[in-house]
Protein backbone atom coordinates (compact mmCIF):
# COMPACT_ATOMS: atom_id res chain seq x y z
CA UNK A 1 0.00 0.00 0.00
CA UNK A 2 1.31 3.43 -0.93
CA UNK A 3 0.12 6.99 -0.39
CA UNK A 4 0.76 9.19 -3.42
CA UNK A 5 1.06 12.93 -2.75
CA UNK A 6 0.01 14.33 -6.12
CA UNK A 7 0.37 17.90 -7.31
CA UNK A 8 -2.77 18.72 -9.30
CA UNK A 9 -1.42 21.97 -10.74
CA UNK A 10 -2.70 25.52 -10.28
CA UNK A 11 -6.29 25.03 -11.38
CA UNK A 12 -6.87 23.94 -14.98
CA UNK A 13 -7.77 20.22 -14.83
CA UNK A 14 -5.50 19.33 -17.75
CA UNK A 15 -2.40 20.73 -16.04
CA UNK A 16 -2.05 17.71 -13.77
CA UNK A 17 0.82 15.47 -14.93
CA UNK A 18 0.11 12.25 -16.82
CA UNK A 19 1.60 10.32 -13.90
CA UNK A 20 -0.65 12.08 -11.41
CA UNK A 21 -3.80 11.56 -13.45
CA UNK A 22 -3.10 7.85 -13.94
CA UNK A 23 -2.71 7.42 -10.19
CA UNK A 24 -6.02 9.16 -9.50
CA UNK A 25 -7.65 6.87 -12.05
CA UNK A 26 -6.46 3.69 -10.32
CA UNK A 27 -6.28 4.44 -6.58
CA UNK A 28 -9.27 3.10 -4.61
CA UNK A 29 -9.01 5.97 -2.12
CA UNK A 30 -8.78 9.62 -3.15
CA UNK A 31 -8.32 12.38 -0.57
CA UNK A 32 -8.23 15.79 -2.21
CA UNK A 33 -8.00 19.43 -1.11
CA UNK A 34 -11.36 20.48 -2.49
CA UNK A 35 -10.93 24.21 -1.91
CA UNK A 36 -8.16 24.38 -4.53
CA UNK A 37 -8.32 21.15 -6.56
CA UNK A 38 -10.92 21.10 -9.37
CA UNK A 39 -13.52 18.34 -9.09
CA UNK A 40 -12.90 17.33 -12.72
CA UNK A 41 -9.60 15.78 -11.64
CA UNK A 42 -11.06 13.48 -9.00
CA UNK A 43 -14.07 12.53 -11.13
CA UNK A 44 -11.69 10.19 -12.93
CA UNK A 45 -11.25 8.09 -9.77
CA UNK A 46 -12.60 4.52 -10.01
CA UNK A 47 -16.38 4.30 -9.81
CA UNK A 48 -16.22 2.46 -6.49
CA UNK A 49 -13.45 4.60 -5.00
CA UNK A 50 -13.76 6.46 -1.71
CA UNK A 51 -13.41 10.13 -2.67
CA UNK A 52 -13.21 12.64 0.18
CA UNK A 53 -12.76 16.40 0.23
CA UNK A 54 -10.26 17.12 3.02
CA UNK A 55 -10.88 20.89 3.12
CA UNK A 56 -13.10 20.64 6.24
CA UNK A 57 -10.92 17.95 7.87
CA UNK A 58 -8.05 18.39 10.34
CA UNK A 59 -4.76 16.50 10.25
CA UNK A 60 -5.77 13.72 12.65
CA UNK A 61 -8.88 12.96 10.58
CA UNK A 62 -6.88 12.83 7.35
CA UNK A 63 -4.30 10.48 8.84
CA UNK A 64 -7.08 8.30 10.25
CA UNK A 65 -8.50 7.82 6.75
CA UNK A 66 -5.06 6.90 5.47
CA UNK A 67 -4.66 4.39 8.29
CA UNK A 68 -7.99 2.80 7.32
CA UNK A 69 -6.79 2.52 3.75
CA UNK A 70 -3.51 1.02 4.90
CA UNK A 71 -5.34 -1.60 6.97
CA UNK A 72 -7.38 -2.53 3.88
CA UNK A 73 -4.34 -2.57 1.61
CA UNK A 74 -5.66 0.25 -0.57
CA UNK A 75 -3.44 2.81 -2.31
CA UNK A 76 -4.31 6.45 -1.62
CA UNK A 77 -4.21 9.37 -4.05
CA UNK A 78 -3.59 12.37 -1.79
CA UNK A 79 -4.25 15.24 -4.18
CA UNK A 80 -2.97 18.72 -3.42
CA UNK A 81 -3.05 21.91 -5.47
CA UNK A 82 -0.03 23.23 -7.34
CA UNK A 83 3.15 21.38 -6.42
CA UNK A 84 3.26 19.45 -3.14
CA UNK A 85 6.59 20.99 -2.19
CA UNK A 86 5.24 24.55 -1.91
CA UNK A 87 2.82 25.59 0.86
CA UNK A 88 1.10 22.22 0.71
CA UNK A 89 1.33 21.19 4.38
CA UNK A 90 2.60 17.86 3.09
CA UNK A 91 5.67 17.61 5.33
CA UNK A 92 3.57 17.20 8.47
CA UNK A 93 1.56 14.43 6.81
CA UNK A 94 4.74 12.65 5.68
CA UNK A 95 6.13 12.90 9.21
CA UNK A 96 3.02 11.16 10.53
CA UNK A 97 3.29 8.45 7.87
CA UNK A 98 6.97 7.92 8.70
CA UNK A 99 6.03 7.36 12.32
CA UNK A 100 3.33 4.89 11.29
CA UNK A 101 5.56 3.05 8.84
CA UNK A 102 3.25 3.81 5.91
CA UNK A 103 4.99 4.17 2.55
CA UNK A 104 4.46 7.17 0.31
CA UNK A 105 5.68 8.80 -2.90
CA UNK A 106 5.48 12.36 -4.21
CA UNK A 107 4.32 13.31 -7.71
CA UNK A 108 5.27 16.89 -8.65
CA UNK A 109 2.85 19.37 -10.16
CA UNK A 110 2.81 22.76 -11.88
CA UNK A 111 3.20 25.50 -9.25
CA UNK A 112 0.93 28.54 -9.30
CA UNK A 113 3.66 31.00 -10.27
CA UNK A 114 4.53 28.90 -13.33
CA UNK A 115 0.88 28.59 -14.33
CA UNK A 116 0.44 32.35 -14.02
CA UNK A 117 3.61 33.08 -15.99
CA UNK A 118 2.40 30.82 -18.78
CA UNK A 119 -0.93 32.63 -19.05
CA UNK A 120 0.91 35.96 -19.01
CA UNK A 121 3.34 34.71 -21.66
CA UNK A 122 6.12 35.95 -19.42
CA UNK A 123 9.66 34.71 -18.86
CA UNK A 124 10.58 35.42 -15.26
CA UNK A 125 14.35 35.37 -15.82
CA UNK A 126 15.50 37.95 -18.37
CA UNK A 127 19.19 38.51 -19.20
CA UNK A 128 20.72 41.23 -17.01
CA UNK A 129 17.26 42.13 -15.63
CA UNK A 130 16.46 39.28 -13.25
CA UNK A 131 17.93 35.82 -12.88
CA UNK A 132 16.34 34.87 -9.58
CA UNK A 133 12.78 34.00 -8.57
CA UNK A 134 11.88 34.13 -4.89
CA UNK A 135 8.76 32.25 -3.79
CA UNK A 136 7.61 33.58 -0.45
CA UNK A 137 4.70 34.88 1.61
CA UNK A 138 4.16 37.37 4.41
CA UNK A 139 3.31 36.72 8.03
CA UNK A 140 -0.38 37.06 8.82
CA UNK A 141 -2.65 34.51 10.53
CA UNK A 142 -0.47 31.56 9.54
CA UNK A 143 2.90 30.75 11.06
CA UNK A 144 5.36 33.62 11.43
CA UNK A 145 8.05 34.21 8.85
CA UNK A 146 11.63 33.40 9.86
CA UNK A 147 13.32 36.74 10.56
CA UNK A 148 15.86 36.22 7.78
CA UNK A 149 13.07 35.62 5.22
CA UNK A 150 10.94 38.73 5.69
CA UNK A 151 10.32 41.08 2.77
CA UNK A 152 12.63 43.57 4.47
CA UNK A 153 15.44 41.09 3.79
CA UNK A 154 14.28 39.48 0.55
CA UNK A 155 13.38 42.79 -1.06
CA UNK A 156 17.02 43.82 -1.07
CA UNK A 157 17.66 41.23 -3.79
CA UNK A 158 15.41 43.08 -6.26
CA UNK A 159 14.66 39.65 -7.71
CA UNK A 160 11.37 38.56 -9.26
CA UNK A 161 9.02 37.89 -6.33
CA UNK A 162 6.11 35.45 -6.24
CA UNK A 163 4.30 36.34 -3.02
CA UNK A 164 1.68 33.86 -1.84
CA UNK A 165 -1.03 34.16 0.82
CA UNK A 166 -0.65 37.92 1.14
CA UNK A 167 -3.44 39.59 -0.85
CA UNK A 168 -4.78 41.13 2.39
CA UNK A 169 -1.36 42.44 3.31
CA UNK A 170 -0.76 44.81 0.40
CA UNK A 171 0.01 47.88 2.51
CA UNK A 172 2.90 46.04 4.09
CA UNK A 173 4.08 44.68 0.74
CA UNK A 174 4.13 48.14 -0.81
CA UNK A 175 5.71 49.87 2.16
CA UNK A 176 8.45 47.30 2.43
CA UNK A 177 9.33 46.86 -1.24
CA UNK A 178 9.14 50.45 -2.51
CA UNK A 179 12.62 51.43 -1.24
CA UNK A 180 14.13 48.62 -3.33
CA UNK A 181 11.84 48.34 -6.36
CA UNK A 182 10.33 51.82 -6.61
CA UNK A 183 6.64 52.71 -6.54
CA UNK A 184 6.32 52.26 -10.31
CA UNK A 185 7.66 48.70 -10.30
CA UNK A 186 5.36 46.41 -12.31
CA UNK A 187 3.07 44.12 -10.34
CA UNK A 188 0.78 41.36 -11.55
CA UNK A 189 -2.09 40.22 -9.35
CA UNK A 190 -2.91 36.70 -10.51
CA UNK A 191 -6.32 35.66 -9.18
CA UNK A 192 -7.12 31.93 -9.48
CA UNK A 193 -4.50 31.42 -12.17
CA UNK A 194 -5.61 28.98 -14.92
CA UNK A 195 -9.12 28.51 -13.45
CA UNK A 196 -12.13 29.43 -15.65
CA UNK A 197 -12.67 32.63 -13.64
CA UNK A 198 -9.00 33.64 -13.60
CA UNK A 199 -8.13 37.34 -13.56
CA UNK A 200 -4.80 39.09 -14.08
CA UNK A 201 -4.39 42.70 -13.03
CA UNK A 202 -1.39 44.60 -14.38
CA UNK A 203 -0.53 47.39 -11.99
CA UNK A 204 2.31 48.81 -9.90
CA UNK A 205 3.38 48.73 -6.27
CA UNK A 206 1.75 52.12 -5.81
CA UNK A 207 -1.51 51.17 -7.53
CA UNK A 208 -2.04 47.55 -6.59
CA UNK A 209 -4.08 48.07 -3.42
CA UNK A 210 -6.67 50.24 -5.18
CA UNK A 211 -6.89 47.86 -8.13
CA UNK A 212 -7.38 44.85 -5.87
CA UNK A 213 -10.01 46.72 -3.87
CA UNK A 214 -11.94 47.57 -7.04
CA UNK A 215 -11.79 43.95 -8.18
CA UNK A 216 -12.95 42.80 -4.72
CA UNK A 217 -10.23 40.16 -4.48
CA UNK A 218 -9.72 38.86 -0.95
CA UNK A 219 -8.17 35.41 -1.39
CA UNK A 220 -6.65 32.88 -3.81
CA UNK A 221 -4.37 35.43 -5.46
CA UNK A 222 -0.66 35.54 -6.16
CA UNK A 223 1.33 38.78 -6.14
CA UNK A 224 4.08 38.87 -8.76
CA UNK A 225 6.57 41.73 -8.44
CA UNK A 226 9.55 42.68 -10.57
CA UNK A 227 10.86 44.67 -13.53
CA UNK A 228 10.57 41.60 -15.80
CA UNK A 229 6.85 42.28 -16.12
CA UNK A 230 7.40 45.61 -17.86
CA UNK A 231 10.74 45.12 -19.58
CA UNK A 232 10.95 44.89 -23.38
CA UNK A 233 14.48 46.19 -24.02
CA UNK A 234 16.44 43.29 -22.53
CA UNK A 235 19.28 41.85 -24.61
CA UNK A 236 19.09 38.45 -26.24
CA UNK A 237 20.50 35.61 -24.17
CA UNK A 238 23.66 33.82 -25.28
CA UNK A 239 21.83 30.51 -25.51
CA UNK A 240 21.07 30.96 -29.22
CA UNK A 241 23.71 33.59 -29.99
CA UNK A 242 25.54 32.56 -33.18
CA UNK A 243 28.77 34.07 -31.82
CA UNK A 244 28.62 32.16 -28.56
CA UNK A 245 30.01 28.64 -28.42
CA UNK A 246 29.17 25.85 -26.02
CA UNK A 247 29.55 22.09 -25.86
CA UNK A 248 26.68 21.49 -28.30
CA UNK A 249 27.49 24.25 -30.79
CA UNK A 250 30.72 25.71 -32.15
CA UNK A 251 30.90 29.46 -32.53
CA UNK A 252 29.74 30.64 -35.92
CA UNK A 253 29.25 27.09 -37.23
CA UNK A 254 26.17 26.77 -39.40
CA UNK A 255 24.22 23.55 -39.65
CA UNK A 256 24.16 22.13 -43.14
CA UNK A 257 21.76 19.67 -44.69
Amino acid sequence: MTVYFIGAGPGAPDLITVRGQKLVERCPVCLYAGSLVPEEIVRSAPADALVMDTAPMHLDEIIAEIEKAEAAGKDVARVHSGDPSIYGATAEQMRRLDALGIGYEVVPGVPAFAGAAAKLKAELTLPEIAQTIIITRTGMKASNMPEHETLEVLGQSRATLAIHLSIRNLDYVRRTLEPYYGEDCPVIIAYRATWPDELYIRTTLAGMREEVRKAKITRTALILVGPVFGEVSFRDSDLYNADYSHVLRNRGKKKTA
